[in-house]
């Protein structure tokens, strides 16, 4: 969210910032609410002080006793009259805040213009995409063929969008969750935490989620509360330091978590929902990183070599791209995207988000630290997957394939599991 004093006074400039990413700012009604909500408080700061010069009138002249009769009329007439002031600040104040909960972050100025995928600049490229001497099959039938996945059975028990993991199909998705948190908490100094999957309306409003992008979630409750499914262990993660003050000694923080992701992906018709590219319930790891503003860009690059190290420890052929402003995430400045090498597809498709939201979180979490002068100012905050489990599980069935079937794993996946093959009837195998 925005300081909309801040937005004000950038005037045009914030106005061209925001048009790069398709959003329109109405310059004149921010800054029509934001007059009406401070000419509201001067004047209810103005008759709160009447109202107590008068209430010291009304004493000093009963003291003397003096006729109180029309001061103490005067004196209700302004508490009515603060009393219709504080319900229009009120209302006011509300349409500011729905205002600037719409509002997207302001891309950063390295982020290349455009709106979709193909306006990402790359920056590089890692590992080399495997060849092969036979028609490489996709990851739906690599799984079912060997018997690790099961898709029909998922749909049996909750429709479309779901996948059942099998045998070493399952093993496998668990060796990758270990594998990814041994990393980042061993090697990256993440914390790992085990969080809630329900959250409320508030903290999804903190990261963002909310009100903008309600109809992507899981909505659920009981008797009178209301809770969502998480999308993303970004929410409860970034939300456990919501309006709280971090001693600037312990910045910059870095958490993880491997969770449920749930996700209604309203509008996603016919793209990638075959298979585990797009489902409504996946599982990830997830990094994300609370700092100091000053350092943010610094760690924005270092938590994409974070999610790269994962990468590299599969073996796996990926790139790196920097985001068009236009296809930046709402909540985002700058994004870059880790895209893994798909044969089937015979492309790099998107395997983790990795991005630096600057205060815009911070502000609508209410998480701040103390500046050096002691006073409480907003920290900064980043997040990234580091990955999710499905897309991973994709990309490594598809680039592990061997023309009789069977699938030739990692070597670093073998600690984790006992075997470093999967024959063709899904057999593992040492």
């Amino acid at each position: 969210m925005h300081d909309a004093r801040a937005l004000i006074d950038m005037g045009a400039e914030a106005v061209r910032r925001l048009d790069r990413r398709g959003y329109f700012l109405d310059l004149s009604r921010l800054e029509d609410l934001q007059s009406r909500r401070n000419q509201n408080i001067r004047a209810a700061d103005e008759l709160r002080a009447e109202s107590k010069r008068v209430a010291g009138e009304v004493q000093r002249t009963a003291k003397q006793g003096g006729d109180i009769s029309e001061l103490k009329d005067r004196a209700r007439e302004l508490k009515d009259q603060i009393r219709e002031i504080d319900a229009g600040q009120e209302q006011v104040q509300e349409e500011l805040r729905e205002l600037l909960l719409t509002i997207p972050n302001l891309p950063d100025e390295t982020a290349p213009d455009g709106d979709s995928d193909e306006f990402a600049v790359e920056v590089r490229r890692v590992g080399t995409p495997p060849t092969f001497s036979f028609e490489p099959k996709d990851h739906v039938d690599l799984g079912e063929a060997t018997g690790i996945l099961d898709f029909a059975r998922a749909t049996k028990l909750s429709g479309p969008r779901f996948a059942v993991s099998r045998g070493a199909g399952a093993a496998l998705e668990r060796a990758l969750a270990t594998l990814f948190l041994d990393i980042h908490t061993r090697r990256h100094g993440y914390i790992e935490h085990g969080v809630p999957y329900l959250v409320t309306r508030k903290t999804m409003t903190g990261t963002g989620q909310l009100p903008k992008f309600e109809e992507d979630l899981f909505r659920t409750g009981t008797a009178d509360r209301d809770l969502f499914l998480i999308p993303t262990a970004e929410v409860p993660l970034t939300n456990l330091y919501a309006d709280e003050i971090i001693p600037p000694a312990d910045l910059p923080l870095a958490l993880t978590a491997h969770t449920p992701c749930f996700r209604s992906e309203a509008g996603s018709y016919g793209r990638d929902t075959r298979g585990l590219i797009r489902q409504h319930q996946f599982s990830k790891v997830e990094m994300v990183r609370i700092v100091d503003p000053q350092t943010a860009d610094a760690e924005l690059e270092t938590m994409v070599g974070h999610a790269e190290t994962c990468l590299k420890e599969l073996g796996l052929a990926y790139r790196v791209v920097r985001l068009a402003a236009g296809d930046t995430g709402f909540s985002a400045q700058l994004t870059y995207d880790i895209e893994v090498w798909i044969p089937s597809q015979n492309t790099y498709r998107e395997i983790s988000s990795v991005s630096n939201f600057g205060t815009f979180q911070a502000r609508r979490a209410n998480i701040r630290t103390r500046g050096e002068d002691g006073k409480p100012r907003l920290v900064a905050t980043l997040n990234g997957s580091g990955l999710p489990i499905g897309r991973t599980l994709a990309a490594l069935l598809e680039q592990c394939q061997q023309q009789d079937g069977s699938l030739v794993l990692p070597e670093s996946l073998f600690p984790y599991l006992g075997f470093r093959r999967i024959s063709a009837d899904g057999t593992p195998e040492a």
